[in-house]
């Protein structure tokens, strides 16, 4: 039996490799002179694809690498550079 991070991995990939298969098919798209319309439909549903995976992977860092257990049990200052590392992180998510 797979573990839970397991199986959150390879729902990763699979998402990761959709998106590429997307992309592929937008390059195609414009090789085809496909209605400027259509190619960015594409581009959104991939900016979608990718949003959701950024959002994926900012809920397992906060659960894993910033989790309030963790936060507890460190030092004041490791615990605020903790904090700010995943706001920065998130800062960077939402530019």
């Amino acid at each position: 039996m797979e573990s839970k991070e397991e199986k959150n991995k390879k729902e990763l990939i699979t998402r990761l490799r959709k998106i590429e298969g997307q992309v592929k098919g937008i390059e195609k798209m414009i090789e085809n002179d496909a209605s400027c319309k259509d190619v960015v439909v594409q581009i959104a549903a991939v900016r979608a694809a990718v949003n959701k995976i950024g959002g994926l992977m900012l809920k397992s860092y906060a659960k894993n690498c910033v989790a309030y257990d963790n936060i507890c049990l460190i030092e004041d200052d490791d615990r605020e550079k903790k904090v700010d590392d995943l706001i920065s992180t998130l800062m960077m998510f939402v530019k």
